[in-house]
């Protein structure tokens, strides 16, 4: 770590045949067929490798990371690997992203010759590893919550040799639900709100500090307004099939998505994050603004990725299945995307024996401006890797 490997970015495609009925993805990548994942592997110059560091989100793309450039740096292998949905979200499945991951890890294997990957799950990344490594150890799923099929018992996934879980939060339906702005009434009308749970509004009743019991039934509404959106997803998603018309989907706005008690109170659940800040900024500009979670999605992504009660790949469910692979747990302390409750839950549900936690305080979700933590985590990913035998 003293010195700074040279490194190239080298392109990469995995392309396959797409066998769903229904696809969600468009123009050419849409009709010709197939499915074309793109990525970047970042390879040091002069120092072969046989293991490989594999990143993936469900929707972003993560070679400019602060992360995966500094494992690099590092002189290891990284490969940046993007879904089919890269960048939008609008309709994604979670269970098509996992078929993708498992292509990439095939590709990592069988064509560029790596004989160790890691999964390196950060962010959203991190419930994708855990369902992805939860699947190929023992698949079930088989159709998406929509009953489209979607056949992971089929796709022949192949554990990675070993999983990073590195500011990674439970996963996008059960964050997404912690941040539901609960004072929404008419999920047609923003404007209708009910002014006991409308926090960020001054004539709120309750102000920071809040109540334990306040902030019970603040949870409780979240969680009653995400069924509601899910049971209209499931209501109108059978409609459209009683209907049997050319229209098979349907697209809606889900408003207000950035609301959490815990962003201007920090005695609620207390770690090292700054407060009144999100890891987009003021939240209550990102709670009525065009991007935010599950801002605009469709009936069928909403119940993959969206739905409480129904996605298939949530963190600690998953994390209970993983029996076999070795985990290598990190929490950043001050994580402004991570809400400080999920990594011990994580933690507390991983069914392997052989996995390890590190806490780096006042880490960042990011990083930036923070060498010396990054550097921590890094030192750890390595002697970690070392010592489970992934890396000679």
């Amino acid at each position: 770590m003293n010195t700074r490997a040279e490194w190239q970015r080298i392109p990469l495609i995995v392309s396959f045949p797409e066998t769903a009925k229904y696809t969600e993805t468009y123009g050419f990548a849409g009709n010709s067929g197939r499915v074309n994942l793109e990525g970047q592997l970042l390879k040091p110059a002069d120092a072969p490798s046989k293991t490989v560091y594999v990143f993936m989100h469900p929707t972003s793309t993560l070679q400019l990371l602060p992360m995966p450039m500094a494992l690099a740096d590092a002189g290891l292998h990284v490969l940046c690997a993007a879904s089919r949905y890269p960048k939008n979200d609008t309709a994604l499945i979670m269970e098509k992203v996992a078929i993708d991951l498992g292509k990439w890890l095939d590709h990592a294997r069988n064509e560029l010759g790596y004989e160790k990957v890691i999964l390196v799950g950060w962010s959203g990344g991190g419930s994708l590893s855990l369902f992805y490594q939860a699947q190929a150890e023992n698949p079930t799923i088989t159709h998406t919550p929509a009953g489209d099929e979607v056949n992971l018992v089929e796709a022949g996934l192949k554990p990675a040799d070993g999983v990073i879980f590195i500011a990674a939060h439970l996963s996008r339906a059960e964050t997404l639900t912690e941040w539901l702005d609960p004072s929404v009434i008419d999920e047609m009308n923003p404007d209708v709100r009910n002014p006991e749970f409308d926090i960020y509004s001054p004539d709120c009743p309750h102000q920071s500090p809040y109540t334990k019991e306040f902030v019970e039934r603040f949870r409780a509404a979240q969680v009653a307004r995400n069924r509601k959106i899910t049971q209209w997803a499931l209501d109108t998603l059978a409609e459209l099939k009683r209907r049997g018309g050319p229209e098979q989907e349907r697209a809606f706005v889900v408003h207000r998505t950035m609301c959490d008690v815990r962003w201007f109170d920090p005695t609620i659940d207390p770690n090292d994050r700054p407060v009144g800040k999100s890891y987009m900024g003021d939240p209550r500009t990102v709670n009525v603004g065009p991007v935010g979670l599950a801002r605009f999605t469709t009936l069928r992504s909403w119940l993959s990725q969206w739905s409480y009660d129904l996605s298939n790949a949530k963190g600690p469910m998953n994390a209970a299945l993983i029996k076999r692979s070795p985990v290598l747990q990190i929490e950043n302390n001050a994580d402004e995307a991570v809400p400080a409750t999920h990594n011990p839950a994580i933690r507390a549900a991983l069914a392997t024996p052989n996995k390890e936690y590190l806490t780096i305080p006042h880490a960042t979700h990011y990083y930036l401006g923070q060498p010396e933590l990054l550097k921590t985590c890094i030192d750890r990913v390595v002697d970690w890797s070392k010592r489970q035998g992934l890396l000679a």
